[in-house]
């Protein structure tokens, strides 16, 4: 066995023997609990990062352990490889994205081999290639067929430079990236596939799922935000281009109708619309709006704008009429467009009101310290200056109200959800062509099965401007029934890939279907998902929405994709800047920063290795390009081996909290590493042949001891990894064991076989951790057992021996008057009658309790006695 630990040589080593042996490769078997581990998929955008290396080293930490629990474990691999970055990357480079993402795809796969993840990698998959996306557009005809898909127009970002539609990262300060022309809001058609179908199973449904972070749950409850309200009709007073004109609202809050002083439309209403044809100041109004952002963050900070359109509503109640504003608040996506205002109630209809002088109406009863001159009063509370209603709670006004409305036949109760639609199409070329033509007579229908995938040509030079398959007037050309027709030019949005990938990788080769059904019964649902909960969202919720569809049209039976779900922290580093000459800031990279700390680690001095000149700490911040502080895993590979990454991963921080990266820690990782081989290396070295099995010896109380030791930890690293996963205080509990294991004798055959159990047991429990050197090890000690030299991958987790774990004696603390006067030792199964008598007798008790009275004895079992006396 070598004597010094190298890294390279023996990590190369071990890969190539997973990859000569398909260590990894998951096949079905039915005689065996299968374990399906899955970390999301990265976008290949050419190097791993720190974030990447912590989520899949949870992964293969994760799916490794369950491997020792002789479960059948599958863990994947693939590349989540269309995308807008790939589009920017081209015309930077003046390439083509398809060429881009592979290069990227090849070199990532090479990092993630070399930190030695058990993938089967006969399972890779790549969205990007029509062996992937064919089947996306074939299910999406199915959907088309069930009539969960539609067409409408839809708001998008339009550079009327460019001539182009822009995605929302492509609009900076509401100017196009490229043009710098203003971006202009424009409605064009679009498809949408029906989630809000599902919106109240995908609600109920999370009540399944017992082993999801409660944020997530939560987030996605808010996200579909199932509510209970009134919807209402508001007649217009008058003609309106001669037709009587109506408007719907919605509200969760009836009890305030009362107090109704103006309602709200979006400014693309049709009934804004046609106000402003003979109201100038509203068309200009209406053309502003047309520039803003409408995600309701920006909503949120926006300054809230309106204009009177010169119309008025009837309230449906008291007949009385309100003034119709056009507001920039209100938006025409969300539900009717228009909303009722109540600004004694609500904060943003107060500012509002109070911006442009209209009415504010008290009808809900305030509480001590509330003060309507000054803000909304919010809270419930019975009704006031509401006739009929007064006095009436929450509650009751609801239904009185409600009924009311019913019996005019001028509302209804009815259920709302907050989850629109999923509008899937996209305007870019990088992406899945959505597989729609469209006819002659405007109607649209769905490519044939025969003749999918609608394939995407990937030998293009991209210009910045237009998508390549808009710009090419021949690839949309086709035939339908003999007429000629287009295909539609719009791609799918890249969620559409991410959102059933999980399932293609049960049978990610099958040439004649979407998914096995027997296949992806066996694997799904997927036991262990891993991911940032920046995901929590949007692949979430659209992952669930997928399989509750793959469910109904058969190919799964589960309702769920995901049992588990494991949510990692950020990875954190320093961050240094110094200041231009135009106040900008100049981020350095922490690699060209020399640094001095204070015994707290604080930063007292950061100069630039390179010119020397002093820089600015910034403090930890997320491992980012704009800043400069991200970590090439690569380095760091090369410099200590993937071992040394893995376990200063693991060992760092709890999986959900974030990690800060310190060099001085994987330098302690690595002395760890290097530690646990050396200790293996020289027990081999100093012993020759077989070792007995520790149980067929008779140990000595020091052999006992240390053997409980091991037992414990074997316990507690269980718990810690297999239920917990809590990597980091096994990680440090094998640590304590090993510090046991450095200081004790190795002169007896009893003595080496209490070792020799140990080295195994502690190899075993790192084996997820540090597999490379652990496969090395574990080889060298085989020659101790005369076992043949098998892989650990496929050993057993050890398991722990109850009567090892019991204690023959027991060390007791004697205080005389609350104070430490001896320490004895006592059988475990002593009396308290004895271990009183042997506490008295102790020369260290005498000295204090001679000449004295014992007024009293208290004896905690197995650990404490305590003498009072006088």
């Amino acid at each position: 066995m070598e004597a010094i630990y190298n890294p390279q040589a023996i990590e190369a080593s071990v890969q190539a023997f997973w990859t000569d042996n398909n260590t990894f490769k998951a096949i079905e078997d039915e005689s065996k609990e299968k374990f399906y581990c899955l970390a999301m998929f990265p976008y290949p955008s050419g190097r791993l990062h720190m974030g990447h290396v912590r989520n899949y080293s949870l992964g293969d930490v994760i799916s490794r352990y369950q491997r020792m629990q002789g479960k059948n474990v599958m863990q994947p691999m693939g590349w989540d490889a269309f995308g807008l970055p790939a589009e920017n990357a081209a015309i930077k480079n003046k390439s083509a994205p398809g060429k881009w993402t592979y290069q990227n795809i090849d070199y990532m796969r090479n990092q993630l081999k070399s930190l030695g993840f058990g993938y089967d990698w006969d399972r890779e998959l790549a969205t990007c290639k029509q062996d992937y996306y064919r089947w996306e557009q074939w299910f999406f005809t199915k959907l088309y067929e069930k009539g969960l898909v539609y067409k409408k127009n839809a708001t998008v970002n339009w550079d009327p430079v460019d001539q182009t539609v822009l995605a929302n990262e492509q609009v900076i300060d509401g100017r196009g990236w490229r043009s710098g022309a203003i971006v202009e809001k424009k409605e064009i058609p679009q498809w949408f596939i029906k989630i809000t179908d599902y919106a109240q199973e995908l609600l109920d449904d999370l009540d399944q799922l017992t082993d999801w972070p409660e944020q997530v749950k939560t987030m996605q409850r808010n996200w579909i935000g199932r509510s209970q309200g009134v919807e209402m009709t508001f007649n217009v007073e008058g003609l309106v281009e001669g037709k009587q004109e109506s408007f719907d609202i919605y509200t969760t809050r009836p009890d305030t109708l009362m107090g109704v002083t103006y309602v709200a439309l979006a400014a693309e209403h049709p009934l804004a619309v046609t106000a402003a044809k003979e109201n100038a100041a509203l068309a200009e109004f209406i053309q502003e709006c047309k520039g803003n952002q409408t995600t309701e963050a920006d909503m949120a900070t926006m300054e809230k704008k309106g204009v009177d359109t010169g119309l008025k509503a009837i309230h449906p109640l008291t007949g009385e009429l309100v003034p119709v504003w056009a507001a920039n608040f209100v938006l025409m996506d969300y539900g009717s467009g228009a909303v009722m205002s109540v600004p004694g109630h609500d904060q943003r209809d107060y500012e509002f009101a109070q911006k442009y002088n209209l009415a504010i109406t008290q009808v809900i009863e305030g509480q001590d310290g509330d003060d309507i001159a000054q803000a909304a009063i919010t809270e419930k509370s019975l009704l006031i200056n509401s006739g009929e209603f007064n006095g009436l709670d929450f509650e009751q006004a609801f239904k009185a109200i409600s009924d009311k409305l019913i019996s005019e036949n001028k509302g209804k109760v009815t259920t709302n959800f907050r989850l629109r639609d999923w509008g899937v199409s996209r305007q870019r070329y990088w992406g899945t062509p959505i597989p729609m033509i469209n006819l002659a007579n405007g109607e649209s229908v769905p490519v044939p099965e025969s003749d999918l995938p609608v394939v995407l040509p990937e030998d293009v030079v991209m210009d910045g401007v237009t998508s390549p398959i808009k710009d090419d007037p021949q690839w949309a050309k086709t035939t339908f029934n003999g007429e000629d027709a287009l295909r539609e030019t719009d791609t799918f949005d890249t969620f559409m890939e991410s959102s059933w990938y999980y399932a293609r990788y049960c049978s990610p080769n099958d040439d004649s279907q979407m998914l096995d059904p027997a296949k992806a019964n066996y694997w799904l649902p997927v036991d262990q998902y891993i991911g940032g909960i920046e995901h929590a969202i949007l692949h979430l919720l659209y992952s669930r929405f997928f399989h509750k569809l793959l469910r109904d049209v058969g190919l799964v039976e589960s309702d769920e994709p995901f049992k588990k779900l494991l949510c990692q922290g950020m990875v954190l580093a320093d961050t240094y800047y110094r200041e231009a000459d135009n106040g900008a800031q100049e981020w350095i990279a922490p690699s060209d920063v020399s640094v001095e700390r204070d015994e707290k680690g604080q930063v007292t001095s950061a100069v630039s290795k390179i010119d020397g000149d002093a820089v600015i700490s910034a403090g930890m911040s997320k491992m980012s390009k704009s800043k400069n502080n991200g970590i090439d895993p690569q380095e760091v590979i090369n410099k200590y081996g993937a071992d040394t990454v893995r376990l200063f991963i693991m060992f760092t921080s709890p999986p959900e909290q974030t990690l800060e990266w310190s060099d001085a820690g994987v330098e302690g990782a690595h002395r760890f590493v290097k530690r646990v081989y050396k200790i293996v290396h020289d027990f081999v070295e100093s012993n020759a042949g077989e070792t007995p099995d520790v149980n067929a010896l008779t140990l000595d109380a020091n052999q006992k001891k240390l053997r409980r030791e091991l037992h414990k930890t074997i316990a507690k690293v269980t718990d810690d990894i297999g239920r917990r996963n809590t990597f980091n205080t096994a990680i440090a509990a094998i640590m304590e064991l090993m510090n046991h294991l450095s200081k004790a004798p190795m002169t007896s055959t009893e003595d080496k076989a209490v070792m020799l159990e140990s080295l195994r047991a502690v190899v075993l429990m790192l084996t997820p951790i540090t597999p490379h050197m652990c496969h090395y090890l574990w080889n060298e000690l085989a020659t101790q057992t005369g076992s043949s030299n098998d892989s650990v991958a496929d050993a057993q987790w050890p398991t722990v021996d109850e009567s090892a774990l019991v204690e023959d004696e027991k060390l007791i603390i004697v205080q005389v008057n609350g104070k430490l006067r001896a320490k004895i030792t006592v059988a475990a199964d002593a009396s308290k009658e004895a271990v009183e008598a042997i506490g008295l007798a102790d020369s260290g008790v005498i000295k204090f309790t001679e000449g004295k009275t014992v007024r009293k004895v208290i004896y905690v079992p197995g650990k404490l006695l305590n003498i009072v006396a006088n």
